[in-house]
């Protein structure tokens, strides 16, 4: 009597944790490009005048752009080709995205457009090369070098969701084109800013859950002057511990007799 095939059911359970696997490979991904498509967007926006929901799109990308990472560390999945992938999409939403958008909503035509496009481009620019160095990097990843590009963008979409409409001014104008020049140095400077990735949820979390929970609850009801804070604080945050730990080091020479 000659042997039954086997069923192809018996194969349907192996062929599940491939399948399942594949899915979850993707999924970073996922979220990458609808961080890409936000970018893309607010340029879009930015083109047609709409600067409050541009600068929405741009903090939309900074928390899929987030969340991306976390996933792919959360599931070990995190590959050479999804980091490229990530860095290209950055370099849209963060690089690109908010350089136009401060073109057009803070710098022109108040300045003159030789030094708006300069400062926008600058601003590209250091983003561009603050990604590629990054990359570079390997090792302890507590502290980033350089303002990131997430934040850098962010600063300048806070600004904009801040004030909502455009500002009519020459003063406040050129006030922008000092802040975008700013953003775009201190992105390629070597100044240490903290990472998040080093708030853990230990025995003693129940402080960080505290503030976590506070900032969405003042993100939720006062939005404009909370992520302008939080996204300005964090920016000038590298300079300032930079200024602390130069006087810390200077006290104990300072007190020798």
């Amino acid at each position: 009597m000659s042997e039954l095939p086997e069923s192809p059911e018996k194969d349907a359970p192996a062929a599940k944790p491939r399948r399942l696997r594949r899915s979850v490979f993707v999924l970073p991904s996922l979220f990458t490009a609808a961080n890409l498509f936000c970018g893309y967007y607010a340029i879009f926006l930015t083109m047609n005048h709409k600067y409050h929901d541009a600068a929405v799109f741009i903090g939309i990308a900074i928390l899929l752009d987030s969340v991306d990472g976390f996933i792919a560390r959360l599931t070990k999945t995190t590959s050479e080709f999804g980091l490229q992938l990530d860095s290209l999409s950055d370099v849209i939403s963060f690089g690109i995205a908010p350089s136009i958008l401060v073109l057009h909503w803070g710098l022109l035509p108040d300045v003159d457009p030789r030094l708006a496009v300069a400062a926008a481009f600058t601003f590209t620019v250091c983003g561009a090369m603050r990604l590629a160095r990054f990359n570079a990097q390997s090792g302890n990843r507590k502290h980033f070098v350089g303002l990131p590009i997430p934040a850098a963008g962010g600063a300048i979409a806070a600004i904009v969701y801040f004030f909502k409409d455009h500002v009519a001014d020459q003063m406040f104008a050129n006030i922008m084109v000092t802040v975008t020049f700013v953003l775009a140095f201190l992105m390629v400077s070597t100044l240490r800013y903290n990472s998040l990735k080093g708030v853990a949820l230990g025995k003693k979390s129940h402080l960080t859950v505290l503030v976590i929970a506070l900032l969405f609850v003042l993100i939720f009801f006062l939005s404009r002057p909370t992520l302008l804070i939080l996204a300005v604080g964090y920016a000038i945050s590298g300079p300032v511990f930079k200024v602390y730990g130069v006087l810390r080091r200077k006290k104990p020479e300072e007190a020798l007799p």
